[in-house]
């Protein structure tokens, strides 16, 4: 079992910055692929990027260029560095583990990105 918690999000304006974390606990982080996803009001939960144990990472088109993840495995943490944030960024921004065939969420933190 793994639970995960998820922190850093709030309102910010277009343009600006925000980084999210996500506290990880209840087995070994390391040996898991981690990610961060979104979902929208009245839309699907899209992925936003992953991150494999070994550092490997894919990014959403949309997202490419202006986030970062990484994952700092002696702290059991993943992030999200959210750069050059527009309005189509506002969403609940949700922590993944998976390692098959689990596959663990966080409860997901508001990211609002508003003028």
């Amino acid at each position: 079992q793994v639970q995960l918690v998820e922190s850093g999000g709030g309102l910010v304006q277009p343009g600006g910055s925000l980084r999210l974390s996500c506290a990880a606990s209840g087995d070994i982080f390391s040996t898991y692929a981690m990610g961060w996803y979104r979902q929208a009001p009245g839309k699907q939960r899209d992925l936003v990027a992953r991150i494999t144990g070994g550092a490997i990472t894919v990014y959403a088109g949309s997202v490419k260029g202006r986030f970062t993840i990484s994952r700092d495995n002696l702290k059991n943490t993943l992030y999200l560095q959210m750069n050059s944030l527009k309005p189509e960024d506002t969403a609940v921004y949700y922590c993944n583990a998976f390692k098959s065939p689990r596959n663990y969420w966080g409860q997901g933190t508001q990211v609002t990105v508003d003028s």
